[in-house]
């Protein structure tokens, strides 16, 4: 299969998810008695929905396909760019800022980037700011089964990645409880599509089981401001460390899109 037919194949499949996961947050919203709904930004590289509800105090949900030239300085770090900058790429990437405390952050993404070479990245990771040693288990049961189902070593090595990768050096403390993250995934076409397809659609599972048993719990002023904190460190990381913020701002991606990343409000200490 040629590289322009991957690629159809693949963004077709992303236009379909990011709809199938507004629509989720959607449905957790009318659940909960909420009529809101997402307001869709569409622009030249794709269409990107904010959502500012009563579950969800600020979710965005984001679907790009840019085709251009990376920046030589940072294109140095890509690979398949030794002797063109050109690239073509596409994704959805999803962050999730609840309103209730018990309820966690979500991050989710996955994209397919092609220069002279070709490859999947992606992952999802969750932010709690009370902890819950039971979710934690179960959250990373299921993602265990996720990736055993495509490879035994999957888990561990993407788990190690994204507890890696999801860190703030500065404050010496792991943003969240993790999750798993890869990267560069070029082994084979088919299979990688395939676990990528999966991570969607057990992303879509996780969060309407972890929203669903905690939206109407009640919750405190002292455990807000634990919210608000937390966020803070969310912010700082998506600024500092992120390689997805730092890909789109370099790549002509659209800053508002990029930046829907940032919860509504946070505090600082």
């Amino acid at each position: 299969m040629d590289i322009k037919k991957k690629q159809k194949i693949v963004k077709k499949w992303f236009v379909e998810l990011q709809n199938i996961i507004c629509k989720s947050i959607e449905q957790l919203e009318k659940e909960y008695g909420s009529k809101k709904k997402f307001k869709s930004n569409k622009w030249k590289h794709g269409n990107f929905r904010i959502i500012e509800g009563e579950v969800f105090e600020k979710g965005g949900v984001a679907f790009s396909n840019v085709i251009g030239k990376f920046p030589k300085n940072f294109a140095k770090g890509i690979p398949g760019t030794k002797n063109n900058n050109k690239f073509w790429s596409s994704g959805v990437s999803v962050v999730l800022h609840p309103k209730n405390p018990h309820v966690p952050a979500m991050h989710f993404n996955t994209r397919f980037i092609c220069t002279k070479k070709s490859w999947f990245g992606g992952g999802m990771d969750l932010t709690p700011c009370i902890s819950d040693n039971n979710q934690k288990k179960n959250y990373h049961k299921e993602l265990k089964k996720l990736c055993d189902s495509h490879n035994k070593k999957y888990y561990i090595k993407y788990k190690k990645w994204c507890d890696k990768y999801f860190y703030l050096p500065h404050r010496k403390e792991a943003r969240g409880i993790g999750g798993i993250f890869f990267d560069y995934k070029m082994e084979n076409w088919k299979k990688d599509f395939l676990l990528v397809k999966d991570v969607g659609i057990t992303f879509i599972y996780l969060l309407k089981k972890i929203t669903q048993k905690k939206m109407f719990l009640k919750w405190s002023k002292k455990e807000k401001d634990i919210q608000l904190l937390k966020r803070g460190r969310y912010v700082e990381f998506n600024l500092l460390y992120d390689r997805g913020t730092k890909f789109g701002l370099n790549s002509g991606g659209n800053p508002k899109a990029i930046l829907m990343s940032m919860p509504p409000n946070a505090k600082w200490k």
